[in-house]
Parts: structure tokens; sequence; C-alpha cells
């Protein structure tokens, strides 16, 4: 039993080790990075629609994040709430309160299971905004560009690579937008920091490290903050990073991700899971058994050699951080724990905060000047999200192409996947889709911003 016990150890080390064992595992995990259907469409990139005067919107799910939605909205010009959908009546009458006050019209409601798609078939709808739980993203999303709608879709868009893929095909085929809803892109220290390094401020950039930290141990367990609690549903199972967007969305941009780069690799890897089980015990849940380890870090790579660190954790106790440090040939930027910045010549210190101040309004995109005390007064995340959904709306009224697009929501959401098979098989390389079919480099910048 001994001598067979040491036998089965040289195996599993000669296993481990073995060329032949790391290549078969790279090939399971590589293999399927073409869509499920053979056709190709037209890309998308850059894709200008005709203008809408005024956008007639349909909302589905108004919950938490919904809701704000509709009362952002009401503060926008140029567009009609046409409907309202979600299965509990409480949330629709809570949107309708808001509209009153403002002496909005009431738009029409719609409360049954399968309602959306009745929304999606409307011919007087031309936006579908998707503010339901993450399984429920691309199904309303796909639909809804079939039926010939644009689409703004929370974030994450997708929760698989076939789901991506699903999201750009109906993009391509249908020529609609699929806008995600990440509305980090529009913090104003960020949108600054890209217009920073579009205008070259910090040299060459070769390094962003990004991440999603923030304790929601106590909303997770909470049913009526997540219905059903259907985010804690995602912990037990998961085993990478859950939600990737709010650090990856900024540094993405900062790297003119398919816009003359794309992702091309990334490793990753996930400590020890406490956090959760532990604060269930002390809370005495019942849910237990989560797979998903409390820390997440992944390493990308771009075919143009950047690299990128990111991480998520959302079960410890630490401060909100989504890092946001930005590494550059001439100087460097971050904005957790606090906003700094360091150039050529005098790299070694920080630019005290007059300079920091003045700089970061010297690169505050004039388009957004504007509109941004409005965007304070409404809120949203001190008013970013008001910004995101100003410029969607911006961009369909006159027929702009979209700060962010269909390959934005593919190529971000991928990483719930492709950080899942990495840490599953002992932190394996994993190599991204090329979601955009080549395109990536049809154009060489991002034109963020554009009027």
């Amino acid at each position: 039993m001994k001598n067979f016990l040491w036998l089965l150890l040289i195996l599993f080390s000669c296993s481990q080790n073995n060329p032949s064992s790391t290549k078969r595992l790279f090939e399971k995990f590589n293999s399927p990075t073409n869509p499920s259907s053979p056709i190709k469409y037209k890309d998308v990139i850059e894709l200008s629609c005709k203008p809408i005067d005024t956008v007639r919107v349909g909302f589905i799910g108004v919950g938490k994040r919904g809701s704000s939605a509709v009362y952002r909205f009401s503060f926008l010009d140029k567009v009609k709430i046409m409907a309202l959908c979600d299965l509990r009546s409480e949330n629709i009458e809570y949107c309708n309160q808001i509209l009153r006050k403002k002496n909005i019209s009431i738009p029409d409601v719609y409360t049954n299971e399968n309602d959306w798609k009745k929304i999606c078939e409307r011919d007087d709808i031309d936006l579908v905004y998707i503010s339901t739980h993450w399984d429920l993203h691309t199904k309303i999303a796909v639909y809804a560009m079939d039926q010939g709608k644009h689409v703004a879709v929370e974030v994450p868009a997708a929760l698989n690579i076939e789901e991506c893929w699903q999201l750009v095909r109906a993009a391509e085929r249908n020529r609609k937008h699929c806008f995600p809803l990440e509305n980090c892109n529009y913090g104003y220290f960020e949108m600054s920091a890209i217009n920073m390094c579009k205008h070259h401020v910090l040299g060459e950039i070769v390094h962003c490290d990004a991440a999603y930290i923030h304790d929601l141990r106590r909303f997770l367990f909470d049913e009526k903050f997540y219905w059903k609690k259907w985010r804690i549903e995602h912990l037990k199972k998961a085993k990478g990073n859950t939600y990737p967007t709010h650090g990856i969305g900024p540094v993405s941009h900062i790297l003119n991700i398919h816009r003359g780069d794309r992702f091309s690799h990334l490793v990753s890897m996930s400590s020890k899971q406490y956090g959760l089980s532990e604060y269930a015990k002390n809370i005495n849940s019942d849910d237990f058994n989560f797979e998903k380890g409390d820390v997440n870090t992944s390493i990308i790579k771009t075919l143009n050699g950047k690299t990128i660190m990111l991480q998520h954790n959302v079960s410890t106790p630490r401060p909100y951080s989504r890092i946001f440090s930005i590494t550059g040939s001439k100087g460097h930027i971050q904005k957790y724990p606090k906003k700094c910045i360091a150039i050529e010549p005098n790299p070694h210190e920080y630019l005290n905060a007059f300079k920091l101040d003045s700089i970061v309004d010297e690169y505050y995109p004039p388009l957004l000047r504007k509109i941004r005390p409005k965007a304070e007064k409404v809120g949203g995340h001190g008013g970013i999200d008001f910004i995101m959904d100003y410029r969607l709306i911006y961009c369909l009224n006159k027929g702009l192409p979209l700060d962010q697009d269909v390959y934005d929501a593919a190529e971000w959401s991928s990483i719930i996947e492709l950080s899942r098979n990495s840490v599953s098989e002992n932190s394996i390389v994993v190599e991204f889709p090329d979601f955009t079919s080549g395109a990536w480099n049809r154009i060489n910048k991002l034109t963020y911003y554009k009027d």
C-alpha cells in the first residue's frame, strides 16, 4: 500500500511538470474562441446610426439601479420614457412617483415574467435600457437588438464567452448599438486621465492597475437589496473575477483596446475563501459553500505588450477602491487611496494639490464641462451615472458613435469566464477571443468624447 501511494505521488508530479499535459489544458480552454455561428458580419467599430431627435426609452428592471436610471432620465432633454417593466409592482410605483413629481407622463406598465419581450417588440421604442439581475442581461439585449432596438445594458453585459459572442453578432447583424452601462469610465478624474493619456502627457503607457474592491457583505446577504439574493448565488459557484468592468473599463480605454490594440491573454489566481463564510456564520445565515476566493488577481497582457493587474474583492473589510493606477514612460497617475500625479521632469514627487487640480481641469473634456454642474446636482455616484446617460442620449440624438460599444461589453465581460478557467486549472494561461474578428486595429486611437 505504501509503495502504491508513492507511485501515485510520482505519477501526479510527472503530470504537473509534463509539457504535453500543460498543452492539453491550454488547448482545452483556448480552442473554442470562435462564435457558434459561422456567419461573419461587418464590424460595428465606430458605428453611426440615423439621428434620433427624441429617444423613446423602455426600462426593463427598475429595482435599485433601474429606478435610479429612471430618476436620472427625468432630467434629460430629448427623451421620452415609454414603458417600465418589473416583476415587483412596488418598484413600478416608486418610479411613477418620481415621474409625477416632475410632471412627466406616466409610461405603460409591464409586470408579468415575459413582458420584457413586449417592450422589445414595440414600434414606438428606440432604446431598451436593461437593469435586471445579471442572468437576463444578454438574453434581453440580444432579443431587443433583433427587434431593431438600440440597447443599454448594465454590467456585466454577459456571463460567459458564448453570451459575449451573442451580443457581438446581434449588434453586427442588426447594425444596432449595444452600450454597456459602465459608469466608472465617466468619473471626472478618470475622464481627465483618459484625455491626458490620449495627449501623451504620460508618454507611452506600459502598465495599469485596476480593481473592484468593495465590501458588499451586508448587502449580499440582504434579500431586499439583491432580489432573492441573486448576486450571492454567483459567488457560490464562481472562482474568478465576477465583476471586472468597473476596474477594466477605464484602463481599457486608456490602452485603446480594439482601437489599435486588444487583450491577448490572462493568468488568474484566487486567494482562500474565508470572508463570506465567516460573515455568514456570524449572522447565522444558511448560505455557505462559496467557491469564490476572497481576492482574485488577474494579470492581462495586450498584443502590443501592455500589462494590466486586475483585482476583485467584495468579501473583506477594507475601504472602497478601484486602484486606477497608470504607469507611462513619462509619468504616473493614481486615484486610490488618494489622487496623485507625478510627471517628468520631477517624477520622484507627486504634484501638489494646486498643480494636480489644474492639470485635471485642463484635460477634462470640454464637451462635458457644461453638463458637469447639473450632473453633480442630479447625482448617481456623484454624478458620473448622469454623465453616462447624458452621453448615451447625446450621441443617439446626433447619430454619433457611442463612447462604449458592444466590443467593450464583450471584452470586459469575457474576463468572468476566462479568469474562472485559469483559476480552475492552477492559473493556466488563457487566451482572449478576438471579438472584432480582426478589425481591432482598423482605427488606431480612442475617439472618446467625439462630437
